[in-house]
């Protein structure tokens, strides 16, 4: 089973490498093609790599202390199962404090799901990174005003919260497990 699921990541991994090779050609040909889109394809793609290349590596480092210095039963205590509302509110606080892009989080939403977080929780967890940012909050208050800010805010809680327990029972009904292809072997 297990050389199974990592020939399977093989070949997942070949057919990553597969289609961005295969995306090369393609820019380069709409490049030629749209010469006056070049310049600015060329820029972006640029500044998207630069992106990754500097804050990916902080997020694996990260990655790495969070499964190795933080035990399993701290993570099953306060995000687990049996956590209710105090792994909501500890989900939404931690995903609602950091900045940076999304994918940011979701390699650490892999290892708190591997340590043994509720599904639940870690769709909180997304959810709040991805609309809920407190200095983007602050920010929102200062153009558009605390009634707005509160109105939207409070909804945002509601449709999260409400959403992240129908998704996580329909994971729990199929017997969800956390993939271990994402983060190698953690270590319980």
């Amino acid at each position: 089973m297990a050389n199974g699921r990592k020939r399977s990541i093989r070949e997942r991994i070949r057919w990553d490498y597969a289609i961005l090779f295969l995306l090369i050609p393609v820019f380069i040909v709409l490049v030629v093609v749209f010469p006056e889109k070049g310049g600015t394809a060329r820029h972006v793609a640029w500044e998207y790599f630069k992106e990754m290349a500097m804050i990916l590596p902080a997020v694996f480092i990260i990655m790495g202390l969070v499964s190795v210095w933080v035990e399993r039963e701290f993570i099953v205590r306060f995000l687990g199962e049996e956590s209710g509302v105090k792994g909501v509110v500890l989900s939404f606080i931690l995903g609602s404090i950091p900045m940076g892009p999304l994918y940011v989080a979701f390699p650490l939403a892999a290892v708190l799901l591997k340590k043994g977080a509720k599904v639940a929780n870690i769709i909180i967890f997304l959810s709040a990174w991805a609309c809920i940012k407190l200095p983007a909050e602050l920010m929102e208050f200062q153009f558009l005003g605390w009634k707005f800010t509160l109105v939207r805010y409070l909804a945002t809680l509601v449709v999260v919260v409400a959403l992240s327990e129908v998704i996580g029972r329909v994971f729990f009904k199929q017997g969800y497990e956390a993939p271990d292809e994402a983060l190698g072997e953690v270590e319980g």
